[in-house]
């Protein structure tokens, strides 16, 4: 993400692509002509698929974005199988992710431990005897991440994005935001019955009886209720400077006494004299919750937190129990099988060692070249897009465009391997593993506090279908899984390419001025760049946009969330426009050439509603709407068409249209 300069050359040089005759013209298959373009194109586009498609029974969706992680989780388990069963080398790769798989697979002995492995853990919580020791309990197990009311993690300073420093985060909640602990409707009230469920039976399979586990399922409620009145909302953690409140350790432990913040980061292993205290008013809370919840109530919160972080790492019987909670939440309707769920581990605990041998097997460097010279062509179109902006002052393009030029391209894979020497692998210990690789990772992130940001790393692994942009580092990133169909072909043409990955690319640089990226400059730190009047024209447009996706219904009377999902609407907007604008450099954008009965432009517009091809559940799409910064795949796709004026051109779109927006109201951000 770091100052790679990029020079501009002629617009001429983005015709740099293979020729027409090396192309594979895929067919566009499946169009609705029941539905008008004009409006639904998501439903023109996927409808047929839509009403033919069957999600799994172990799934909450199918279909492209996040949801091709389940097919590349098949791919990995195939990997993992086979590495499983083989004879490899002592400390290699493939012999720790090979014998953590097998660990996982083995069942029976993890079925005939219950919850053992664990045990020591609820003993130590049972002994605790003063506030003193129940601290130091909770900062010993955070480093093995068993995480209840401190968040602690390692990451760049604001204000100097060259260095790490220690953050401090809310936490210690069991639902996903803090609004489901004040929400009355049916739906939510449900969901908090099944978390009361899913407590209470934890605890029963410890051996409580009915009566107690209740008791104490509605004590952890009632804590975890306590705890979420103190939280950000969703829309306030997008406020950057708001969650910047760099303190010093010494300050904090006089304003917050009973939270002991001195030893808390002594037993962490964390030597600093500051902290990022991202949000203050949740320290402040618990300061006050650690005085007035009895010492008991807290064991109890201690393990109930505890068992539920565990549970799928545990005997069937609690694997089931939150499974049981999950297909409350998630709508899905049966468990994931082992191996899925177990390659979903290794990845998670071992991703850099799995995505290297996933790499090897699937991944081509020609792939990666391509894909390098479509972001290259991205950006050149981008810098073209701001000059030509008719609401920023030649200033702040000067500023915007020297931080564009600045962006560094991350693709396929890192550069560097993580190195796993220090993770004990035992083929017969399944629980062992887990607490060796986990107190791994802690200590990969502490010993970076202190230390020189590394910009080569990477914070997804290679196979997942993802790609981000990282604003303190000023870096877009775009993973080895996301660079396959529909995204990317590397033999397609380029309107499907261009509408396809093009997009994304778009996306993910615009995310580098989108009303949190916007704050940083070229260097990733938080520091003004804009002039007065630009940035409160910025603020105008970007209003805009959250006014016209509140406005879109999903599901019921439910509505998206304009304010929490501003930042990822601006960037599919503009980035839209701007992978349009790159395809029309090319020589078979300003070709007009039909292919199966699609113009290119055409075409260019079907890739951009096929890569969100997606069916979910019902309630996988109350949960998403809740907590996902993401507009719903139908609205990534009609939400920018219907302010792209090429695509009014290309599909004739009329007044009479739905999707129609008069020219005035149409947004242009970047």
């Amino acid at each position: 993400m770091k100052n790679l300069v990029i020079l501009f050359v002629t617009v001429f040089a983005l015709a740099a692509c293979n020729s027409p005759s090396e192309k594979k013209y895929a067919a566009i298959e499946g169009i609705d002509s029941t539905v008008k373009a004009g409006d639904n194109f998501f439903r023109y586009v996927n409808g047929i698929w839509l009403d033919s498609a069957q999600i799994p029974s172990t799934q909450t969706g199918v279909g492209a974005y996040m949801f091709m992680n389940y097919p590349q989780r098949i791919r990995l388990q195939g990997i993992l199988d086979s590495v499983s069963k083989s004879n490899n080398p002592t400390g290699s790769i493939a012999q720790k992710v090979g014998d953590f798989y097998a660990s996982g697979m083995d069942t029976i002995a993890i079925n005939k431990k219950g919850y053992t492995p664990i045990q020591s853990v609820i003993t130590q919580i049972k002994a605790i005897k003063d506030m003193a020791s129940m601290m130091k309990f909770i900062a010993n197990e955070s480093k093995v991440y068993n995480n209840s009311i401190i968040g602690f993690g390692v990451g760049p300073d604001d204000q100097n994005s060259s260095r790490n420093i220690a953050l401090a985060y809310q936490t210690g909640i069991g639902l996903p935001d803090r609004d489901y602990y004040f929400k009355t409707d049916l739906s939510t009230t449900g969901i908090q019955k099944a978390y009361k469920t899913y407590l209470s039976t934890l605890f029963k399979l410890t051996g409580l009886d009915a009566s107690d586990a209740a008791k104490y399922a509605d004590i952890v409620y009632d804590i975890d209720k306590q705890i979420a009145a103190s939280h950000s909302t969703k829309v306030k953690l997008r406020d950057v400077k708001a969650n910047y409140n760099k303190m010093a350790v010494a300050d904090l432990e006089k304003k917050q006494a009973n939270i002991r913040w001195q030893e808390i980061l002594l037993n962490l292993g964390a030597k600093t004299d500051s902290i990022n205290v991202m949000q203050p008013a949740y320290y402040d809370q618990l300061n006050k919750l650690l005085v007035s919840i009895p010492l008991e109530h807290w064991k109890v919160y201690l393990e109930a937190h505890t068992l539920s972080n565990y549970a799928d790492k545990l005997s069937k019987p609690f694997v089931d129990a939150q499974f049981e909670f999950t297909k409350i939440l998630s709508g899905q309707a049966v468990q994931k099988s082992r191996g899925e769920l177990m390659t979903s581990t290794v990845d998670h605990l071992l991703g850099d060692a799995l995505g290297e041998l996933y790499v090897k097997k699937y991944f081509p460097e020609s792939a990666k070249k391509r894909m390098l010279e479509l972001v290259n062509n991205l950006q050149k179109a981008y810098a073209t897009r701001i000059d030509k902006l008719d609401w920023m002052s030649d200033s702040t393009k000067i500023k915007a465009k020297e931080k564009l030029a600045a962006i560094t391209k991350k693709i396929g894979y890192p550069d560097h391997w993580r190195d796993y020497s220090k993770v004990n692998i035992d083929r017969n210990n399944y629980f062992k593993n887990i607490v060796s690789a986990s107190g791994a990772a802690y200590q990969y992130e502490l010993d970076k506090l202190g230390r020189a940001v590394d910009k080569q790393e990477w914070f997804t692994t290679p196979p997942t279908v993802t790609a981000y942009n990282n604003p303190s580092a000023n870096e877009i990133v775009f993973p080895a899984g996301i660079l396959q169909a529909p995204y990317f072909d590397n033999e397609a043409d380029d309107a499907l390419n261009y509408g396809g990955i093009g997009m994304v690319i778009g996306h993910e640089i615009t995310h580098t001025f989108d009303d949190q990226g916007a704050q940083y400059d070229k260097d990733g730190n938080v520091k003004n760049w804009w002039t007065a009047e630009d940035y409160k024209k910025f603020n105008a447009k970007t209003q805009q946009v959250i006014n016209l996706y509140s406005k879109f219904t999903v599901l019921d009377t439910l509505h998206i969330k304009g304010d929490m999902t501003v930042g990822e609407n601006t960037a599919d907007i503009s980035g839209v426009a701007v992978a349009y604008d790159a395809f029309k450099m090319t020589p078979e954008g300003q070709d007009t050439t039909k292919i199966g009965g699609f113009t290119p432009d055409q075409r260019f517009f079907l890739s951009v509603a096929r890569i969100w091809r997606v069916k979910m559940k019902d309630e996988f799409l109350r949960l998403w709407i809740n907590n996902n910064p993401h507009s719903p795949p139908m609205w990534r796709v009609n939400g920018p068409l219907m302010n792209t004026p090429a695509f009014y051109d290309a599909f004739n779109i009329q007044p009479a249209d739905k999707m129609f927006l008069p020219k005035k109201d149409r947004i242009t951000v970047w």
